[in-house]
């Protein structure tokens, strides 16, 4: 174990275009490590603590660069410039209409086919009296992915000794433009198998149910009697094939949105609680954001990685965001960046045991 908090980097490979990047490992005293990469600003490993005191891989990741070039559904990426689906890849911001990457079937995902998640971040290493961390910096251009203005974005991991991972979230631009970033690691905190078993709760009586192209319908609905009640704790696999809920047939299971409950005048607040009773590992996620995304990796096709196979369900998502959609949908929460303006988000992923 650490006896205090420390960050490390090596060399991780490099792009066809000659780009480096680099990976950088957080470590607290207690042994908890979180390992990042310059590559999408990505957490590739995550290893914490299970009730007997024994480390190992909590979430979905490669120990190479060479797969995530190739290409993966987004394992524990930052996301940006837009995190989830903008309908048809348009939006129409002070009287003009823009264009984005259609990518996700008909619609733009996840920033477009070169979103933050496919570039490489400038990175600073420090450790402070709050713990250890890296500091990653990108300037998406103006038109990138066909979003306008020149947005500065700073994401900074810090890793503290009470075993909270943090990442803070800043934007600036300097023009109209939008901003929905967000994180993408898909959890296990079982290490192996598959995540039916593990309990979820979720501080959300409400979500965003879709259409048939997963673009909200407008709809804010009540989770009451419905697949969707995770207001006390609930096994993930306990109604995910209950395709008698329509939502959940055209999720093929879990894929969506969540409306958070939200008190005012406290920003941060605890949004999901997530339990593997074998480990007894607890996985509590807060943030500031209106919305998260839940995800059971439904698509997830067979990938050998670290000994195992990652398969259909072998991990869940849950993605701190605006609602999908947001500029097209005028009763959701903005996502409008304006100059003068700064972005700027928290989330807090919280580890312990039971």
């Amino acid at each position: 174990m650490s006896k205090s908090p420390t960050v490390s980097s090596k060399p991780f490979g490099q792009l066809p275009d000659g780009a480096k990047v680099d990976l950088y490992t957080l470590a607290n005293r207690h042994g908890t490590e979180a390992r990042i990469m310059t590559y999408g600003g990505t957490i590739t490993s995550l290893r914490t603590r299970d009730r007997a005191g024994e480390l190992a891989d909590i979430v979905l990741g490669f120990d190479e660069l060479e797969p995530y070039l190739k290409g993966t559904p987004y394992f524990g990426a930052l996301i940006g410039r837009y995190g989830n689906r903008i309908a048809k890849g348009l939006f129409t911001l002070d009287g003009k209409t823009y264009t984005l990457d259609t990518n996700g079937r008909q619609n733009h995902l996840h920033g477009g086919v070169e979103g933050f998640d496919k570039r490489v971040w400038s990175a600073q290493a420090f450790t402070d009296q709050t713990g250890a961390g890296v500091k990653l910096n990108l300037l998406s251009p103006d038109g990138d992915q066909g979003y306008p203005g020149n947005l500065r974005v700073t994401a900074v991991y810090t890793l503290t000794d009470d075993d909270r991972l943090i990442i803070d979230l800043r934007a600036v631009t300097d023009r109209p433009t939008l901003v929905n970033l967000t994180h993408h690691s898909y959890f296990n905190l079982a290490a192996e198998g598959d995540i039916l078993n593990h309990r979820l709760t979720l501080n959300a009586d409400r979500f965003t149910p879709v259409d048939s192209t997963m673009i909200p319908t407008g709809e804010l609905r009540f989770v009451n009697d419905t697949p969707f009640d995770f207001r006390k704790p609930v096994a993930i696999g306990a109604r995910i094939d209950d395709t008698r809920d329509e939502q959940i047939a055209l999720g093929h299971g879990y894929d969506h949105n969540f409306v958070l409950n939200k008190k005012a005048g406290d920003a941060l607040q605890q949004a999901a609680r997530v339990v593997e009773p074998e480990s007894g590992r607890v996985l509590e996620i807060w943030t500031e954001e209106p919305g998260i995304q839940f995800y059971t990796a439904n698509f997830l096709n067979p990938t050998l990685c670290r000994g195992k196979t990652y398969s259909r369900r072998c991990a869940f998502c849950l993605e701190p965001q605006h609602y999908p959609d947001s500029p097209n949908q005028p009763d959701f929460p903005s996502t409008v960046l304006r100059p003068g303006e700064q972005y700027a988000t928290r989330t807090v992923y919280k580890f312990g045991v039971e």
